[in-house]
């Protein structure tokens, strides 16, 4: 049985390999720049067979950054960004021991005297 914790890693596994590929984040960021769009027109920026961006598509939409919506018989998908929160949440440390090592070099540098060579 699956506990909460084993299905966030789950979750957070599928949207970490769904930001890994180039192709998957070139279509976030068209969806964010150009908005909803359907595959039909996402498929028409890519060099490769529509089966292929189909899915990429699916992968995305399966980590929940993006959606998929019937339109006749268009599928219309737009770019569900909440996921990248959890990107963010995740990163955030990371970010702060990288300022404070940074700020550290810095003082470092600062303390050190100034090579003057005239």
């Amino acid at each position: 049985m699956a506990t909460a914790s084993t299905r966030d890693t789950a979750g957070q596994d599928r949207l970490f390999a769904a930001l890994a590929n180039g192709t998957r984040r070139e279509v976030l960021r068209l969806l964010r720049e150009r908005g909803p769009q359907p595959a039909g027109a996402i498929a028409d920026r890519f060099d490769m067979a529509r089966p292929s961006l189909s899915e990429h598509l699916k992968v995305l939409r399966e980590a929940g950054l993006v959606s998929e919506e019937r339109a006749g018989r268009q599928r219309i998908y737009r770019l569900e960004a909440a996921p990248l929160a959890d990107v963010q949440d995740w990163l955030h440390p990371y970010e702060r021991f990288w300022r404070q090592r940074l700020t550290g070099l810095g003082e470092v540098l600062d303390a050190m005297p100034d090579d003057d060579a005239s």
